[in-house]
């Protein structure tokens, strides 16, 4: 309805205008209202916006004076969800009661037009409308929506000069949950001791406050304070305490919340069971997660997504997978947040065809262009050594993104494409988005796998504030490049050297055989933790590739007192969706003579191309016949020749093996003359990186 018209209606009836701040209540209606006012409601009720326009029609066009229905018509609007419509009208009311004002800023908010609610709430005194409770309530939403916290503080000095109370639980939940929101903890925790009677709502919002914020000891003290105050807890209290749990490791609280929840009788709602099961999982405690779950009636995404997760945050991997095809069977459809777990589980394990799997449904249900989703899609195809498939769903993303492109340049390092890398990083510099920790750590990481020193030295004076993990990656690029006084200079220089820079160091100086400096540095290491496994272990490498294994029985010795074990290694491979793992030695395979026929077959063939046992990389005492026969048997090798002897009758062009330590060296080059033999690319990953042998040669160059 335009201005004008309403300017010739209000011509018609001074009187309505003159009492129009009021009619709302006006007990003495004329009889004309009687035949609108059940019109309105109705249409409020049903929140029909073609009958709300209908009435307003009517009225027009009945030249009806409806100053005094006008807030009635402006909330069947908004009810409506016609906000523009019903602040056309409300506009074009001489006096607006409270209460459209009230409800035309709530409704700003609802529709997350939170500046247009502030700017309405800023006309308020300036008319000579006094804002009450229910404003400002609604107007701290907005400042907290919007990070405001200058004006937030200044809206709340407006509140105490009208004479509003704050100790008010109504007011007080309002300003507590704004400063928590706003990340004012030391705010809100004020206004909090200043109400008089404590009630759920306050209490609950300075609970979500510190939970969300981080600090999870001062969400369990409030918690026991509204216990010991008598206040009942909710379901969003239950949930944000069950969080604060967690991640402080509180099994004993959580467990003694778990109580309460069942005592209140809200062990049913699911979202306090959601929190329940995630609190269960970061205790280690995944079984217990599973019972929770498993007792929802009816759990919703939030709660399957939240159980997927948890299993792969415990290295549960297959059974989120699992989990996955349970719920899609259940007919819930995953979200973004689902498939990024799941995801992760597939790169921890590097289950590409899952992966492939999933990469399927999140195209099916246009997903695929989530940026997370993007991201795990690509380091799960990084971590499964597939790096141009990694580029291919990179390549999708036309907006340059920060996450997809950490997931980018760490599968690049991981893979041997350091260029790339260094490339991709170069062109983050050029754009507006600006590297982070984890950008530079991927880069580095891919300086340090291909020994890019130079490169290496300009990235890390690129970095204002160092981290231990920046610095991890530069000692370990020097200490592999041969500098390892240059590498132990750089652990020096840092403020509190842990004993992952030691070790990495320790690490480099068995590559290059320092002895002296490597019993220097473990014995820097076992001053910060004497009971350091992996310090003792490289310690007897070390002694043992040098032969001296006096020091070597010395250090068993001291790790079998400590009870420490060197964890063995193992070699896995899938085949027809099955891995298959192999020890050293490994005769327990079902096929283990023909593994073993074939492991001879590829020996001789490869040393018809001039492999040469290299008994350096024997870590035992024994007689050289011995250590060659030794050689022949680990598991890199019986895995190859598993996976070449099951690939034989089929068109699969790449075997993939997977190792949890680092690989062999003599493994290594046995498997470069293997792909040469077999004219199949053979791809390992071992605990640092990613190998591809083809036609011979390997893409890590033999520096590694």
């Amino acid at each position: 309805m335009k201005p004008s018209a309403f300017k010739i209606l209000c011509a018609s009836s001074s009187s309505a205008a003159s009492k129009s701040s009021s009619l709302i209540s006006t007990p003495s209606t004329p009889s004309p209202f009687n035949h609108y006012i059940p019109l309105l409601h109705k249409s409020s009720s049903n929140k029909s916006l073609t009958q709300t326009k209908q009435i307003h029609l009517q009225m027009v066009v009945a030249n009806f004076p409806y100053i005094a229905l006008g807030n009635k018509l402006v909330d069947s609007y908004l009810k409506s969800g016609a906000v523009d419509s019903a602040r056309q009208l409300f506009d074009e009311m001489p006096h607006p009661h409270i209460v459209s004002w009230n409800s035309m800023i709530s409704s700003y908010i609802r529709h997350k037009r939170n500046s247009d609610a502030i700017k309405l709430f800023k006309k308020m005194v300036p008319k000579g409308i006094s804002p009450d409770e229910f404003t400002f309530s609604s107007i701290f939403k907005a400042y907290a929506n919007l990070g405001l916290v200058a004006e937030a503080r200044g809206t709340h000095r407006l509140l105490i000069i009208l004479g509003l109370d704050a100790k008010n639980a109504f007011i007080g939940s309002s300003l507590v949950d704004m400063y928590s929101k706003l990340g004012r903890l030391g705010d809100s925790q004020k206004v909090y001791d200043r109400i008089d009677d404590k009630d759920v709502v306050c209490s609950t919002a300075l609970v979500v406050g510190y939970s969300q914020n981080g600090m999870d000891n001062e969400a369990i003290a409030i918690f026991g304070d509204m216990v010991n105050l008598g206040v009942k807890a909710n379901d969003f209290t239950f949930s944000s305490v069950l969080i604060s749990c967690g991640n402080l490791g509180e099994l004993n609280g959580g467990k003694s919340i778990h109580g309460f929840m069942f005592k209140s009788g809200l062990c049913s709602r699911v979202a306090s069971q959601t929190s329940l099961l995630s609190m269960y999982s970061k205790c280690g405690l995944i079984d217990d997660s599973l019972k929770v779950f498993e007792g929802i009636d009816d759990p919703n995404i939030i709660t399957w997504t939240a159980m997927i997760g948890c299993l792969v945050f415990n290295r549960r991997e297959e059974l989120a997978l699992t989990m996955l095809r349970r719920m899609i069977h259940d007919s819930m459809t995953p979200n973004k947040f689902t498939l990024s777990s799941a995801l992760r589980g597939c790169s921890s394990l590097a289950l590409f065809e899952q992966g492939k799997l999933i990469h399927g449904f999140a195209v099916k249900h246009g997903l695929d262009r989530d940026r997370f989703v993007g991201a795990a899609l690509i380091d799960t195809y990084g971590k499964c050594g597939h790096v141009s498939m990694a580029k291919s769903v990179f390549d999708c993303f036309q907006k340059f993104d920060l996450v997809l492109v950490n997931s980018m340049i760490y599968g690049y390092a991981q893979n041997g494409n350091a260029i790339e890398a260094v490339r991709l990083f170069d062109q983050v510099l050029s754009s507006n988005l600006g590297p982070n920790d984890v950008t530079y750590t991927s880069v580095l990481s891919a300086c340090s796998n291909a020994g890019l020193v130079e490169e290496g030295d300009r990235i890390f004076s690129l970095i204002s504030k160092k981290s231990n993990d920046h610095y991890a990656c530069m000692v370990d690029l020097l200490g592999r490049a041969g500098k390892l006084e240059e590498a132990e200079q750089l652990i020096t220089q840092t403020d509190n050297p842990d004993k992952v820079l030691w070790r990495t160091l320790l690490g480099a100086c068995k590559i290059h055989g320092e002895l002296e400096m490597a019993k220097k540095v473990a014995r820097r290491i076992l001053e910060l933790d004497p009971s350091d496994e992996g310090t003792h272990v490289l310690l007897s490498n070390i002694y043992a590739s040098l032969g001296q294994w006096d020091e070597v029985r010395l250090v068993k010795c001291a790790m079998k007192e400590m009870r420490l074990k060197k964890e063995p290694a193992m070699t896995w491979i899938e085949v027809d969706k099955k891995t298959h793992t192999f020890m050293a030695g490994d005769d327990s395979h079902p096929m283990a003579p023909e593994i073993f026929r074939e492991l001879e077959r590829l020996i001789e063939k490869t040393k018809e191309l001039g492999y040469v046992p290299d008994t350096r990389f024997v870590l035992q005492e024994m007689g050289a016949i011995e250590k060659q026969r030794s050689l022949f048997y680990h598991s890199e090798k019986l895995a190859v020749a598993f996976g070449v002897l099951t690939s034989l009758d089929k068109r699969n062009n790449c075997i993939m093996i997977f190792k949890n330590l680092r690989v062999c060296g003599d493994c290594h080059s046995w498997i470069k003359l293997v792909s040469r033999v077999v004219g199949k690319e053979i791809i390992a990953r071992d605990a640092k990186r990613f190998h591809h042998f083809k036609n011979g040669l390997c893409s890590c160059r033999d520096y590694w």
